[in-house]
């Protein structure tokens, strides 16, 4: 298994991601139009184009995507790794998916709005996207992670 926290700065011309993963599953859910989506498509267009795609990723993982009927074929190669997989993959609900994943040394960042109740992931690394502020010209934006549980356990305390 992976320890320790793990630093990860995507970004274009237009938009940075910048944030820590600290466990080896990650959440990240939230509403639509939020920035989710678009992680994953810069994380896959980095791994197919590297610099190329104008994209810089500094991470000191390799950062790749999982999608797919052939998951478990892609899954056997990533080693050491932080996995993305954007919501929409039936496969992340399955007990063949946490089963895959148990004891492997990768990171698993997964967008996702349903409940994932076969896989062992703490309330603690759930997050959701925001635009934190601007970097560089005002025309590029900032996302930041935040976490879900410490807004949602506020509001519990609240009422």
């Amino acid at each position: 298994m992976m320890n320790g926290s793990q630093s990860v700065i995507v970004q274009n011309k237009r938009i940075r991601y910048d944030f820590a993963i600290h466990r080896n599953i990650t959440i990240i859910c939230g509403d639509s139009a939020t920035g989710k989506t678009t992680l994953v498509e810069m994380i896959q267009e980095y791994y197919d184009n590297g610099e190329s795609s104008g994209i810089m990723l500094d991470c000191p993982k390799t950062c790749v995507t999982l999608s797919g009927r052939k998951w478990q074929a892609e899954l056997a190669l990533y080693h050491d790794s932080l996995v993305f997989i954007d919501e929409g993959n039936a496969f992340v609900t399955s007990e063949a998916f946490a089963k895959a994943i148990q004891g492997t040394d990768n990171y698993y960042i997964i967008v996702n709005r349903e409940n994932l109740e076969n896989l062992p992931y703490s309330v603690k690394e759930i997050y959701g996207i925001r635009t934190s502020g601007k970097y560089g010209d005002s025309e590029q934006t900032c996302n930041e992670l935040y976490p879900i549980f410490s807004k949602t356990l506020s509001n519990v305390f609240q009422d």
